[in-house]
């Protein structure tokens, strides 16, 4: 194996100084163009590789970025349409700055806490993107005190003045239960997390308002929680066939989720759209579903690269890039109308026992 190639080789092989040669491969303007170009030509000839270690040790600075992310087998659907797409926004923005995103996988059998803390104390991240923010979480308030720059994946009452962008919820629950009252349905239920996390709680506000607004009462019994994914959308359907009255009409959470409830519902001979409505969210596996989904998603491409940005401006050696300061931002919807709400209660199935 050809033995690495480090700076002082570079160097003695370009007849220029330590000094010079750094200060090229890390685009300092006191270096002229050609030079850089010489030496980054020549770094790539060569085989050049950073000693990462004693760049940190100089620097302070371990170029990474973390991304906290909990998994387990109920959230593998979730992670893969969801995240994957997010992480490149992420990475595009750091791209820039030849910073690099390491994805930090929680599994759902640790305390996310406990997880996350150790990886702040082995210092070997710059800054953190934490995602499944709670209603109250401990994790904002351990970054805040350990000065870390980070930002958030999801709104919490936990207020550091920390920079967050979430996913508008409170537009999901608002526009889709004004869709469902239109249409004449008045025993809604809405699918919400298991946990606490924070966003149950936001879509669980927005839909209880707005029934009110028209004087109807959102019944506890029809907010049935489940995990995410298929396997929650299943069991989502198999709860909904258990409540006396059946709600006409259901919103779901997750983006996956109405797989397993379009399944739940036929095994049972409920046909979506005939003779239940429903409305959930976007993913590429949910928009193969017959009848077609009626849904709200958002470019998450771009909403990681608004994270990405949020993060940078919280960063001290970036923000004169990125002066706006904290982000708070709610994420807009793309509204994609479909056939599985097309049915009102005045279209019901006598065959079917709602």
């Amino acid at each position: 194996m050809e033995p690495m190639v480090g700076i002082k080789r570079l160097a003695g092989h370009l007849n220029l100084s330590i000094g010079t040669v750094s200060r090229a491969l890390n685009d300092r303007p006191d270096v002229a163009e050609d030079t850089r170009k010489r030496v980054r030509d020549a770094a790539d000839a060569l085989g050049y590789v950073p000693n990462q270690s004693g760049r940190s040790l100089r620097s302070g600075m371990t170029g990474a970025i973390g991304f906290m992310v909990q998994t387990g087998p109920q959230f593998n659907v979730q992670g893969e349409n969801f995240f994957i797409s997010v992480f490149d926004g992420v990475q595009t923005v750091l791209n820039r700055h030849h910073l690099d995103l390491v994805v930090l996988l929680c599994s759902a059998s640790e305390d996310p806490d406990e997880y996350l803390r150790r990886m702040v104390l082995r210092g070997f991240v710059d800054a953190m993107i934490i995602s499944h923010t709670l209603r109250h979480d401990p994790r904002i308030a351990f970054l805040a005190s350990r000065r870390l720059p980070f930002v958030t994946l999801g709104r919490s009452e936990t207020d550091a003045g920390q920079s967050w962008i979430d996913i508008d919820f409170e537009a999901i629950g608002h526009l889709a239960v004004e869709r469902f009252i239109s249409k004449g349905h008045r025993t809604i239920a809405v699918a919400l997390p298991l946990d606490d996390i924070n966003f149950g709680h936001v879509l669980h506000a927005a839909v209880t308002k707005t029934m009110a607004d028209h004087g109807l009462d959102l019944d506890p019994k029809n907010l049935l929680r489940a995990h995410p994914g298929e396997l929650g959308g299943h069991d989502v359907a198999g709860q909904l066939l258990q409540l006396t009255p059946r709600p006409t009409a259901i919103l779901l959470s997750d983006e996956s989720q109405a797989i397993g409830l379009y399944r739940g519902l036929v095994e049972a001979g409920i046909m979506p759209g005939r003779d239940i409505a429903i409305i959930g969210r976007d993913s590429l596996p949910v928009r193969a579903l017959q009848p077609a989904l009626t849904r709200y998603g958002q470019s998450l491409r771009h909403l990681g690269v608004a994270l990405g940005e949020a993060l940078l401006a919280s960063m001290p050696a970036y923000q004169q890039a990125y002066p706006a300061g904290a982000v708070r931002q709610t994420w807009p919807l793309e509204f994609t109308q479909g056939e599985s709400d097309a049915f009102g209660p005045d279209d019901r199935n006598p065959a079917v026992n709602l």
